[in-house]
């Protein structure tokens, strides 16, 4: 039980800090700030095969993060899936 509440607790964490990159979008200005550069270079890797593959809808509503966020608990719940059945 101590892995799968780890992973859990990583999920979660990495899940915040890409909504919080994307609402740091709606502000002007925001990325450039310390925050936005930090979350930037932390959410921008996992996020950029997303973008290439998702288009933008009608060229401004960018769905890729909602779809890396479903990608992410799907790997999660994947990972636990294979240590709960190794021990």
């Amino acid at each position: 039980m101590h892995y799968t509440q780890l992973i859990w607790t990583l999920e979660q964490i990495y899940t915040f800090m890409i909504i919080g990159y994307v609402l740091l979008s709606w502000l002007p200005n925001a990325r450039e700030s310390f925050i936005g550069d930090l979350l930037g270079k932390l959410v921008e890797p996992y996020l950029t095969p997303f973008r290439r593959i998702i288009p933008p809808i009608g060229g401004m509503l960018d769905i890729s993060p909602i779809v890396a966020i479903f990608a992410l608990q799907f790997v999660a719940y994947g990972i636990i899936a294979v240590i709960n059945f190794f021990v």
